[in-house]
């Protein structure tokens, strides 16, 4: 997963990525609330680890401006030295989908970020039955879609990439964010090789409005696959 870690406090960036990143998450870190808002015009996130005061832009100011502009806003933890009941109730209120009150230690940090993973339904789990979307149908085991009953040839690379857009309707994902989850790299990939890949998952998933599927390019940012509702 890919978590936004914003901390003014160098030692707590350190210690929050070496501990997610032995999770297998990949952690991009920002000193202030400013520059991470300007990493959201090319950048997508699972989750966003927030502390409370920093200079410029506290972190209630941030969890304020995700939830209100962001369409789809992943979930956010606040981890902070603050502890009142009323400022823990202030930050839920406000956004915050966990509360997490420094010094915490490495195992609980861990585990209370994979359970808000888990919460949203982006966490690992066992169930590995065939998810359906519309007509498409992903049998992540043998790495088939299938649409209207039809199985359709896809390498493994084209199916990770049109189960990662499936899975993320609606939700405008940016070519870094699409490089490192699919290709888990993102210097050593080409821009031409995910649009290849996307030309031709969107040609042979047949992702038109007629199947109920559209996959959007976003000028300068990545792509959106986006559901189609007839309006007749």
């Amino acid at each position: 997963m890919h978590i936004a870690v914003i901390d003014d406090d160098e030692d707590m960036l350190k210690f929050v990525e070496d501990v997610l990143s032995r999770d297998g998450h990949r952690c991009l870190l920002y000193r202030n609330g400013r520059s991470f808002l300007a990493a959201l015009q090319r950048e997508t996130f699972d989750l966003f680890i927030v502390d409370w005061t920093m200079p410029e832009m506290s972190g209630m100011e941030v969890i304020q401006w995700v939830k209100t502009r962001l369409p789809q806003c992943p979930p956010v933890m606040m981890l902070t030295n603050r502890s009142q009941n009323e400022e823990i109730a202030g930050a839920l209120n406000a956004g915050a989908d966990d509360f997490v009150v420094k010094p915490e230690s490495a195992i609980v940090l861990s585990a209370r970020v994979n359970a808000l993973l888990r919460r949203h339904g982006m966490g690992a789990g066992g169930d590995e039955a065939p998810i359906h979307f519309g007509g498409y149908s992903f049998d992540r085991r043998r790495d088939v879609v299938t649409l209207a009953g039809e199985e359709i040839q896809l390498t493994s690379k084209e199916f990770g990439l049109a189960f990662l857009f499936f899975s993320n309707l609606d939700r405008p994902l940016s070519r870094p964010y699409i490089m490192e989850t699919v290709w888990l790299s993102v210097a050593s990939l080409s821009t031409r090789t995910l649009d290849m890949h996307v030309s031709r998952i969107r040609a042979k998933l047949a992702l038109r409005p007629e199947n109920g599927f559209s996959l959007r390019t976003i000028f300068g940012y990545g792509y959106r696959l986006e559901p189609y509702y007839d309006q007749g």
